[in-house]
């Protein structure tokens, strides 16, 4: 990595991504005097973050898995157009490990964590760094039906069966009673298998009115970590978010302090790099860990509004070597920011498949 000077950044960064999230990506690099090159599929040659870009190159046909998973393709563009660092945004390959280490392999700086972190963290088994969970297998579930009811019964229903390899709230199966848990497991090792090439499932107590609260996190190289506080995202449709908002309201504010600080200290455990997010179920005032995000998120800027710290500008400092610029103390939040996510479908056709599948 040749960067110009201790205080210098990268002179270019290339950009694996497309959309609203390279455009954003564009401008925090502007800002940091950094030149950008953009990818692209042939679908979206004439796209505004293409205008806008400082060199764009074309790296496949119109399938994501002909061009923006691709590799190679992104990895040659990187080389071609004389890149130092490749920023994943989110979506596409962002927590891909192997896509990660090729990155660095390739000898660019990939703008997030180490390959090995993106690995565990994205296992929803090993992932459970220090921080509370809720009650469920404590590891894989085992293959013998009869082991699988009797850590159900010692978990007690209603439990859900989850995917390791899961995510965007695929991969996962409510079971209400003995009678319906082993065709249900056995649905979602298909499932997991197809989705994610990863049958692996394990097991945990199904909360049944829970909030959904997540705490976004940088972390540089030398063990500094702060939490930016938290956002509320309870608001779902088919598992997927509708409306995030910092600060989450009503929380218990001693139950909020101790997981921010076991969030710092689970970071620096993990030597985390770059920004991250903890998600969590948060019912009758205690948390428990979902998962990791290791990526910036949609929803990110409803932290950056209420902080005033650029999220993504701190992705790029940390990928270059710098420290922190500001510890747990000097992150002071003002405000109050929600944001509202477009969702486009089609009911009439979810319903008629539903009703077609019975």
């Amino acid at each position: 990595m040749a960067l110009r000077g201790a205080d210098k950044l990268f002179d270019k960064v290339l950009i694996a991504n497309r959309g609203e999230i390279a455009l954003r990506i564009q401008r925090a690099c502007r800002e940091l005097g950094i030149k950008t090159v953009v990818v692209h599929s042939e679908a979206d040659r004439d796209a505004k973050y293409v205008a806008l870009a400082d060199e764009s190159v074309c790296i496949g046909p119109p399938p994501s898995a002909q061009s923006y998973l691709n590799i190679p393709a992104i990895i040659a563009a990187a080389e071609v157009t004389d890149a130092q660092a490749i920023h994943p945004g989110y979506g596409f390959l962002s927590e891909n490990a192997d896509f990660a280490e090729k990155v660095e392999r390739s000898g660019f700086v990939f703008i997030g964590p180490r390959p090995e972190t993106i690995r565990l963290m994205g296992d929803k088994v090993s992932a459970k760094a220090g921080v509370p969970c809720v009650p469920g297998s404590e590891g894989v579930l085992p293959e013998d039906p009869k082991e699988v009811l009797r850590i159900a019964r010692s978990i007690g229903y209603p439990v859900i069966v989850k995917a390791a390899g899961g995510g965007g709230g695929r991969g996962m199966r409510v079971v209400h009673t003995e009678a319906a848990l082993l065709p249900a497991v056995a649905l979602t090792r298909t499932e997991a298998q197809a989705a994610f090439g990863n049958a692996t499932l394990y097991m945990e107590r199904f909360l049944n009115n829970p909030r959904h609260i997540e705490i976004q996190v940088l972390a540089d190289e030398f063990k500094n970590a702060v939490c930016l506080f938290e956002r509320d995202c309870s608001m779902q449709r088919r598992h997927q978010k509708i409306i995030e908002e910092a600060p989450a309201p009503d929380l218990n504010l001693r139950a909020l302090t101790r997981i921010t600080e076991r969030v710092a200290d689970a970071c620096r455990k993990l030597a985390y790099r770059g920004a991250g997010t903890f998600e969590f179920l948060y019912q009758e005032e205690e948390f428990f860990f979902i998962e990791m995000n290791t990526r910036v998120q949609v929803e990110h800027p409803v932290t950056e509004m209420i902080t005033g710290i650029d999220i993504v500008q701190e992705q790029i400092r940390i990928a270059a070597g710098q420290k922190l610029r500001f510890r747990q103390r000097d992150v002071v939040r003002r405000g109050h920011a929600i944001e509202c996510r477009i969702n486009a479908e089609d009911p009439w056709t979810f319903s008629c498949r539903r009703i077609t599948t019975r």
